[in-house]
């Protein structure tokens, strides 16, 4: 090939929402809300509100109990109690959901748990992601633990 340049190959790097940038370990547990924007994996507990512009993952040994969790991308492989609200959900197989659901896009495995009602949209909307945590009435009601059960 003769007078043809070559050219590099180019990187293209994820966007920011698309990456996890935070991780609550496993062994670790969170009590209080999540917001912000970027991306975050849980594999302890989280006991509070999680309202994220970017991806959430509930790795496999993570467990969720909250109200609301919002996030424009939600990976489920651990365990949420609590009412979501996301842009795409994706339930893997080891994963279990005991809640309502909004969401514009959805996917499932094999095994996946759904115990709630499902409702599609065209838009979702994260809302009060940078909000001051004591500005609603609901904040201040202490979250109640849920029993394990399928």
């Amino acid at each position: 090939m003769l007078g043809k340049k070559k050219t590099a190959p180019s990187f293209i790097p994820e966007p920011t929402s698309e990456r996890v940038t935070s991780v609550i370990g496993p062994g670790i547990t969170w009590t209080g809300d999540l917001r912000g924007k970027g991306g975050v994996r849980i594999e302890g507990t989280v006991d509070g509100e999680i309202a994220v512009q970017g991806l959430v993952v509930i790795g496999e040994t993570g467990k969720v109990n909250c109200r609301t969790l919002q996030a424009e991308r939600l990976i489920v492989a651990g365990a949420v109690k609590g009412n979501i609200s996301c842009g795409k959900l994706e339930i893997r197989s080891t994963g279990r959901i005991w809640g309502d659901v909004v969401t514009t896009n959805f996917s499932s495995e094999d095994g996946a748990f759904l115990r709630g009602q499902m409702r599609m949209e065209d838009k979702v909307e994260i809302t009060d992601t940078g909000s001051d945590p004591h500005s609603e009435a609901l904040e201040n009601q202490p979250i109640e633990p849920a029993s394990e059960e399928e």
